[in-house]
């Protein structure tokens, strides 16, 4: 049986027959066909403001900038170097903006805004959003939403009370593929058949710590108004207790959230075991391995994560649904998604699915070999013959700013994905304690 959290949001795209496979150009949540929000602005075009311009702000900006009658009016950056250079960047492309130090001078300053865009150390998203939304704005947030779940926390609240949309960025949820592949896979044709684990990772090699260039330094006591010891901690502030939750925030986030909405529900228990076992300068361990326990209907599901930051072996970032019919595994990567079928699994479904253009099969290697008895037989791999030509973030941006037009859902507002980073900040609980952790459903959500 299909859980019913699973179907609130129906894949709606404009697909067409491309080769062998399917390209999707649109995506659209079913709140697309409703008359128009209150939310809906009386201008179909946006003024937004961006805070933080760092690694993420650049990357979000760069598909701000592929979307349609939205125009960054304002840019905030503590740092006058990551400032200025944005402020330059948009100038060049006639996309003068206003620059400001403090995001307070902004919401106060900024007359004509309907929203801003958040990508700041986790640590300062809670103040921020909470203060933008009572200021009448609607946010984009990137994950995690704070670095502490009472701030998170209170981030559902003050949407709530304010009544402003609050879209969190686990950007795989208005991914068309990751929509496809749920709605039309998972649910309409039900390929897994019992879903009985789940597993995902994200592995990447050895990096050195951000630098900067040293005649750009902020002060020590601008640094300390803001939150920071040192320049280091500013740059690296994602490996520091205080400022952002670690490698199962930076990377575990956004799959840890999949895990939670493909099973459509939240798990029961979290046990992990994690380290510093390579970088001993700083504060949050460099690898981490985690195992949720998912009470569904057919049984109990375990979901397996492992983050490992000495390594990038292990075939790249991936989540994968494995059932008694078939596996299912995916990545924002096109090249790392295949789904594959059990021989047990009925082969005529399968051949329907392929008429259909759901799937596309791959060759089967004629050397393949049975080495031990106790093998089963080789799985058949397909394709999933869904492509975009978008950056990963821009779905998520649209989908946002068309709910403010009033012509769709947030396909992750903070409530909802509050859940998720509930059960994050629980498995970092489980590193610490070495041991396993209840959740129940009444604490893990807002």
């Amino acid at each position: 049986m299909v859980n019913p959290l699973l179907n609130r949001r129906e894949f709606i795209g404009a697909t067409a027959v491309a080769g062998a496979g399917l390209l999707l150009d649109a995506c659209k949540s079913d709140a697309g066909k409703q008359a128009a929000s209150p939310h809906a602005s009386s201008s179909n075009s946006l003024n937004i403001a961006l805070i933080g311009y760092g690694e993420e702000g650049k990357i979000l900006l760069d598909s701000i900038l592929n979307i349609k009658d939205v125009r960054v009016v304002a840019l905030c950056d503590i740092w006058d170097f990551h400032r200025n250079e944005g402020a330059r960047y948009l100038g060049k492309i006639g996309n003068e903006v206003r620059a400001y130090e403090n995001y307070e001078d902004l919401l106060e300053k900024e007359k004509d805004l309907q929203a801003v865009v958040i990508a700041t150390p986790d640590f300062w998203h809670a103040p921020m959003t909470n203060a933008a939304l009572k200021t009448g704005l609607h946010v984009y947030c990137e994950k995690m939403m704070s670095n502490t779940i009472d701030g998170a926390r209170s981030m559902v609240q003050t949407m709530r009370e304010t009544g402003k949309l609050l879209q969190i960025g686990h950007q795989r949820r208005s991914n068309p593929r990751y929509l496809f592949s749920l709605n039309r896979l998972l649910h309409e044709a039900q390929f897994c058949g019992r879903l009985t684990a789940a597993q995902a990772q994200w592995n990447r090699a050895v990096k050195e710590d951000f630098g900067w260039p040293k005649k750009y330094a902020m002060p020590p006591a601008l640094l300390a108004r803001y939150g920071y010891k040192d320049m280091h901690r500013f740059r690296n502030w994602r490996w520091y207790k205080g400022m952002g939750g670690g490698p199962l925030s930076d990377l575990g986030a956004h799959q840890i959230d999949i895990f939670n909405w493909w099973l459509g529900t939240l798990p029961r228990s979290v046990m992990a075991s994690g380290g510093r076992d390579y970088y001993k300068d700083h504060d949050w361990y460099d690898n981490a391995m985690v195992i949720y326990e998912y009470p569904l209907a057919e049984g109990v599901a375990r979901a397996f994560y492992q983050v490992q930051t000495t390594t990038s072996a292990g075939g790249g970032y991936f989540e994968m649904f494995m059932g008694d019919d078939g596996t299912i595994k995916m990545s924002e990567d096109p090249s790392i998604c295949a789904i594959y079928r059990e021989a047990r699994a009925t082969a005529v479904s399968w051949d329907d699915l392929v008429q259909k253009g759901y799937v596309s099969p791959k060759p089967v290697s004629a050397d393949a070999a049975k080495v031990d008895v106790r093998e089963t037989a080789q799985l058949a791999e397909y394709q999933i013959p869904v492509f975009f030509n978008k950056p990963v973030h821009q779905p998520h941006l649209e989908n946002f700013f068309n709910a403010i037009r009033g012509t769709a859902k947030l396909n992750c507002p903070g409530d909802e994905a509050f859940s998720s980073e509930y059960v994050i900040h629980k498995a970092n609980e489980a590193v610490a304690a070495q041991a396993r952790l209840v959740i129940t459903p009444e604490e893990a959500r807002a």
